[in-house]
């Protein structure tokens, strides 16, 4: 791999730390809820549960994304140019060429996705490709290649699989809770009144807290992605202008994404839901991507 790479492992290190750490929090829900409900199957269910759906999600999640898209894979013939570009950064970052898809949206946004760089996808939207010139393009394209060569795809889909089955435990919890499935634990003999009481109340604090902690956790190391990705991108277009015009030219974009949706967002180069998003601390915890004017900024302050 060229040196703009060299640091991936470094980097994807750290999150996997992270990442254990957030499958010690998945657990560690697990087990609260199953002693609140008596019942050490809620634990098995969500180590079981979060096993299933990463190696799932690892295997398939490619399509999926794809599927949700309605992208439509081309060849050399369809669009030249457009894998001109991509083979000749890919020459340039020793990467596979990617497969390449298409999807017919209006709005100017790409993303990557698949399982490693054997196996990987670069997805345009016809927007982009009528909005953004050569060079944007590149800049773009550079750095949808940069998640392919840190390694980002498999770190994303584990994260966002986490972060659902933490909200799917939790929904299990509470609807068991308003059903009376917490109705037991007063007649427990190895718990008195006061204990079943208090892990009752943690229970549900954590069910409902526990669903924004995890998606909290999925959108951080989403955007600190967004920015490796940028400057990868950069170091390998050696054009820092021509990425920050592109990303101009995609905030400032208005048209709306039919295929939106808020399970592969964080996939894109920018967050597709134009308009939704306001600017204030709060909303920003939530927000699946840095805002463009720091990404921007970062951007011309590279020395390349």
């Amino acid at each position: 791999m060229p040196s703009i790479y060299q640091n991936a492992d470094s980097n994807i290190r750290k999150t996997w730390l992270l990442i254990t750490g957030f499958l010690v929090f998945v657990i560690a829900i697990g087990w609260l809820f199953s002693q609140v409900l008596q019942s050490d199957a809620i634990l098995y269910i969500a180590v079981i549960l979060s096993i299933v759906m990463s190696f799932s999600s690892y295997w398939f999640s490619d399509k999926i994304v794809l599927s949700m898209a309605r992208a439509t894979p081309i060849e050399k013939k369809d669009n030249p140019e457009l894998y001109r570009i991509i083979e000749n950064l890919c020459i340039t970052a020793g990467l596979p060429v990617p497969k390449i898809f298409i999807s017919e949206e209006l709005q100017a946004n790409a993303f990557a996705t698949g399982r490693d760089k054997n196996h990987a996808v670069v997805c345009v939207t016809r927007g982009l490709l009528n909005r953004l010139n050569k060079t944007e393009l590149e800049g773009v394209l550079a750095h949808e290649l940069s998640h392919i060569g840190n390694r980002d795809m498999l770190v994303s889909t584990v994260v966002v699989v986490l972060a659902g089955v933490v909200s799917l435990l939790a929904n299990f919890f509470l609807r068991l809770s308003f059903f009376g499935g917490l109705g037991r634990r007063g007649n427990s003999r190895d718990n008195n009144g006061n204990m079943g009481a208090i892990l009752m109340v943690a229970g549900i604090a954590a069910a409902i807290l526990a669903p924004i902690a995890a998606t909290l956790i999925k959108l951080a190391i989403s955007r600190k992605r967004e920015f490796l990705a940028d400057a990868s991108g950069v170091l390998l277009t050696r054009y820092p202008e021509g990425l920050a015009s592109a990303l101009q030219k995609i905030a400032q974009d208005p048209a709306p994404m039919r295929t939106a949706n808020t399970a592969t967002s964080h996939l894109y180069i920018e967050s597709p839901f134009k308009g939704e998003q306001k600017k204030n601390w709060f909303t920003g915890l939530f927000s699946t991507h840095p805002p463009i004017e720091e990404r921007i900024k970062a951007l011309k302050d590279m020395e390349v």
